[in-house]
């Protein structure tokens, strides 16, 4: 017999067949079908299925449902089930790698779903009582499993295990698609009622829509249009518009498919009744049919009380066991359904039978019962008895901890069974709140609202209820809540006195300064601070460590950091006096990015030499807390142009953020990194992780690291992009954009960034008026350690406009500036805004050499990117030799890191007649980095270790590390047999 495909969806499947021939690499990676409650979504999602089997695709198939919303990665769960467990064992070939690509994901998806992890249960210090699973997820003030006295324990408890980020299960679910699609003729993941998807699985597709994974993986959505998430409606319109996306809308069917296919012998009039009252909803229209054959009756009130007919004829028992499925979900088994709809022995099976009669009820996987459509599921939950629902949740919760399930499975039926304070309920949702804090946030925060909302009021719930408000803070502000967790926090602020021990005050106020800080309000979290600082009696000393380094995390967006600098000092000061290297290593890593950033450029050197050597000293414990501060040290390195050591401080905090977050500072590490390899031109690695913080940031909801993470993301597309594309300029439009009229550090690189963008664009106007919008009338907006780079736009499209008087004001002050620091590539630019004033006015020679002397200082410092782009500038307007020279080193190193941008410069530019380029001599002593080379050649000259980190600018242990990699790169083994080389290497001058 011929299978036949959807009734009156020829010209869909025929997309969908195109589609497939693409298997999600050519073509469309997502298909996105939208329509009506039983409009035919889910028989056109099982026909794809059928199609892609056909082709020897993979398939992988999950459905939401509408009463388990808060149970974190459920639909990706169910899809993981039809996951064949031979494939992920430990071996060889493919069978190796899927395994090591299924490894992070079950593992998070098994902490945020489905327990399986100590995450977030924490011990309570100070004043809380007992030990229990609602603790904080760094461990400080344990939430009890029932009523606690007292208020919520002490901040600095016990640090938690390292847990899996929400983040790290979105890349981990990339890879192991994409090894799964490798494993046949590629994969499809089919997606079903993804309006009731819970938030984690929404966040993940999020994720897996933008960024697909690199391999022959199609997805495939099926959701009611109105009732899908803002945020995701967004990610596949924007999916849609180039061409990633696939939207098949599904309209009601024709009324000559509608009645000769599902009805075929209907009489004509009767159909055309039907029809009508149908409104060409298949749905509609079969259960129409249902009724009782005349035809006569019209929908009363809609699809809704057309199924209610349906229960009517149903014995007692029946109407039981189908209000049972229709409580348990995915959950009705036979052994559960006995406990929820009990009766003589045999009579279930008999009632599943005459259910399944009707079609009421259908078979599903590992013997589970499951009700016909999720629509019939919600008319049968909502109209049941009020009293026997709750009834059969508990129940169902009753039964489900019997038998092991994890409290996030339970969760939701404790929750719908609540109806007033119940100590083993919160107890259950407290833990499920625990275990989703990490992979789920969103989850945690609606567990955790649930115990609240029947929290008694009064004094002896009162320590606890403020505790369970700060955890539910930090959820709020993990998973992108970042308003809604500062109202609860200033209510909890308000609420406990200012003479209260418990701990609770100053962690909120930290936390509360930390969230308006990330919502920009800098000038509100420094007066918050302030005030928490000044109050009477003081904060412990402990509780003022921490206040005071977030006090100047937020003090200096909104001020300069002079201003703040006497408190920062006092907070490093009382670190070294109660012996606290872990908050003193904070504060030195926080002076030394406010002195980078100011141009204190010894002293930054200074603090941050310390800094380090202090982290290095602390333990496992206290290092998993330390990533912002490693973030604060590869941006004052990164400022300070030791590119080396930036990148080791961004690798190091990258990998503690990845395992313990929070995932701001995996934003920030991400953008210090590729903050590096975009300087030292390595464009395309750089590009994956600004895509990865622009995600991150996207999923928090902060306006003002969105926009740096736009900003920088505009920096690399430029680059990256060959002259002409335009979506580094609408990346940085939207970097203004969302950083609006703030004054902060991060709102002026995002208007300098489109300054840059503008110029590029041809726009030179546009990129005037936005680097004077970010510099304000007296400069102090443009970051004083890289002015010069900021001015050379300035300059550049000053000159572009024909103002040369004014333009020669800005490069005689970013000369100026760029001379008082003395750093190379901030030299180098100063080079290139006086070389563009000498060809303005004709003398293109003494151009042609500011050039090549700005190419040097870049060398100098490794900015590979700004070395190229000196040397192609320079190379057209050089002599001829000296031209092709230039051009031939700039072309080769631009093509080398991917800067499509400059070898598009170089093509335009390319000399009338090149010769060859000669044969670049081998580099001496290859294999090593330049800063290897640098060393060693400081070594042939007779420098110590102590010296070598004076001149670099180096801590010696650093230089000591570079030295060991050198020996074991050449093989030699003492500085004396090390100079003997570089010498040898060296050509002679």
């Amino acid at each position: 017999m011929t299978r036949t495909g959807p009734v009156g969806r020829e010209a869909e499947l025929r997309l969908l067949d195109e589609v497939l021939a693409g298997r999600g690499t050519d073509g469309p990676r997502v298909v996105d079908l939208t329509g009506a409650a039983g409009i035919g979504k889910s028989r056109l999602l099982t026909e794809l299925c059928l199609r892609a089997r056909s082709r020897g695709m993979g398939v992988l198939r999950g459905r939401a449902t509408e009463y388990e919303r808060h149970t974190p990665y459920g639909l990706f769960t169910d899809a993981f089930a039809d996951l064949d467990p031979d494939l992920l064992r430990p071996g060889t070939g493919p069978a190796s790698t899927l395994a090591t690509a299924a490894s992070p994901v079950l593992r998070g998806i098994g902490e945020g779903a489905l327990g399986g992890g100590d995450t977030g249960h924490g011990s309570g210090h100070g004043s809380g009582h007992g030990q229990g699973q609602g603790g904080r997820r760094d461990g400080s003030g344990g939430g009890g499993a029932g009523p606690r006295e007292g208020g919520a324990g002490r901040a600095g408890g016990e640090a938690a295990a390292p847990y899996t980020d929400r983040f790290a299960v979105h890349r981990a679910t990339a890879r192991l698609l994409a090894a799964l699609s490798r494993t046949g003729s590629g994969l499809l993941i089919a997606l079903d009622d993804l309006h009731w998807a819970d938030p984690a699985s929404l966040e993940l597709l999020d994720h897996l829509v933008r960024h697909p994974p690199h391999a022959p993986v199609l997805i495939a959505v099926a959701r009611r249009d109105r009732q899908t998430s803002a945020s995701l409606a967004a990610a596949l319109t924007r999916g849609v518009d180039t061409g990633a996306v696939l939207r098949l809308g599904l309209g009601p069917l024709p009324e000559r498919d509608c009645v000769e296919r599902l009805a075929p012998g209907l009489r004509p009039a009767r159909a055309a009744r039907l029809y009508a009252a149908s409104g060409g909803n298949p749905l509609y229209f079969l259960t129409l049919l249902q009724q009782d054959g005349t035809g006569a009756r019209s929908p009363l009130g809609g699809l809704g009380s057309l199924l209610l007919d349906e229960l009517t004829p149903l014995t007692p028992a029946q109407r039981r066991t189908v209000e049972a499925v229709a409580v348990l979900g995915d959950h009705a088994t036979p052994e559960l359904l006995a406990e929820l709809a009990p009766g003589p022995a045999g009579e279930l099976d008999a009632t599943l039978r005459a259910l399944a009669l009707r079609d009421l009820t259908r078979p599903g996987p590992a013997g589970s019962w499951t009700l016909r459509h999720p629509v019939l599921r919600t008319v049968v939950h909502e109209n049941a008895d009020h009293r026997s629902r709750i009834r059969m949740h508990r129940t169902a919760a009753e039964a489900l901890a019997r038998s092991g399930a994890p409290a996030p499975v339970r969760a939701h039926h404790v929750e719908q069974a609540l109806t007033g304070w119940d100590p083993a309920g919160a107890a259950v949702l407290l833990e499920a709140a625990a275990l989703a804090s990490a992979t789920a946030p969103a989850s945690s925060a609606h567990w955790l609202a649930a115990v609240l909302r029947v929290l008694p009021e009064g004094p002896r719930y009162a320590g606890q209820r403020l505790a369970l408000m700060l955890d539910r803070a930090r959820a709020l502000s993990v998973c992108g809540e970042l308003q809604a967790g500062r109202d609860l926090l200033a209510e909890v602020i308000d609420t406990v006195p200012p003479h209260d021990d418990s701990g609770l005050r100053p962690a909120a106020v930290t936390l509360c300064a930390s969230l308006e800080r990330h919502l920009g309000r800098y000038a509100r979290a420094e007066a918050l601070l302030r005030r928490e600082l000044s109050r009477s009696p003081a904060p412990p000393p402990s509780d003022l460590l921490a206040l005071g380094i977030e006090l100047g995390s937020s003090a200096p967006h909104s001020t300069p950091y002079p201003t703040v600098r006497a408190d920062v000092l006092r907070t490093r000061e009382l670190a070294r006096r109660l012996g606290d290297g872990a908050a003193e290593a904070d504060a030195l890593a926080l002076m030394a990015l406010g002195e980078a950033y100011e141009g204190g450029l010894d002293a930054a050197a200074r603090y941050a030499d310390r800094a380090d050597a202090l982290l290095e000293t602390l333990s496992d414990r206290d290092l998993a807390l330390r990533g912002e501060s490693r973030a604060r040290l590869s941006a004052a390195s990164f400022y300070l142009e030791r590119y080396g050591e930036a990148e080791r401080h961004a690798d190091r905090g990258l990998a503690l953020a990845r395992r313990v977050g929070p995932p701001h500072i995996l934003s920030h590490l991400l953008q210090c990194k590729a903050n590096v390899l975009m300087s030292t031109c390595r464009l395309h690695p750089a590009l994956e992780l600004v895509e990865e913080a622009e995600t991150i940031a996207r999923g928090i909801g902060s306006p003002d690291l969105l926009a740096l993470a736009l900003a920088n993301k505009a920096q690399v597309l430029l680059a990256s992009l060959p002259p002409g594309n335009p979506e580094s300029l609408a990346v940085a439009e939207e970097a203004a954009a969302v950083a609006g009229p703030r004054t902060s550090w991060w709102a002026s690189l995002a208007w300098c960034v489109l300054g840059f963008a503008a110029l590029f664009a041809g726009k030179p106007e546009r990129a005037r008026t936005a680097v004077l919008r970010a510099a304000r009338p007296d400069l102090s907006g443009l970051q004083p350690s890289m002015r010069p780079l900021f001015l050379e736009a300035l300059v550049t499209a000053t000159v572009a406009g024909g103002d040369l008087g004014s333009a020669d004001g800005w490069a005689a002050l970013a000369t100026a500036d760029a001379q008082r620091l003395g750093l190379p590539t901030q030299l180098a630019s100063a080079l290139r805004s006086t070389a563009q004033l000498l060809a303005a006015r004709g003398r293109t020679a003494e151009a042609a050499e500011a050039y090549a002397r700005a190419a040097g200082e870049a060398a100098r410092s490794g900015a590979t990117l700004w070395e190229a782009q000196s040397l192609l500038l320079g190379a057209s307007l050089a002599a001829d030799g000296p031209a092709e020279a230039m051009w031939h080193r700039g072309r080769g190193l631009a093509e080398a890191g991917g800067a499509r941008l400059l070898t598009g410069l170089a093509d335009l530019i390319r000399p009338a007649t090149p010769s060859p380029p000669p044969p670049a001599p081998p580099p001496p002593l290859p294999g090593l980095t330049p800063r290897e080379r640098e060393i060693a050649a400081l070594v042939a000259e007779g420098l110590t270790t102590a010296a070598i980190a004076a001149r670099l600018h180096l801590s010696p242990r650093t230089v000591d590390t570079h030295l060991s990699h050198i020996y074991r790169k050449t093989g030699v083994t003492t500085r004396s047999a090390l100079a003997a080389l570089t010498a040898r290497a060296t050509p002679a001058p």
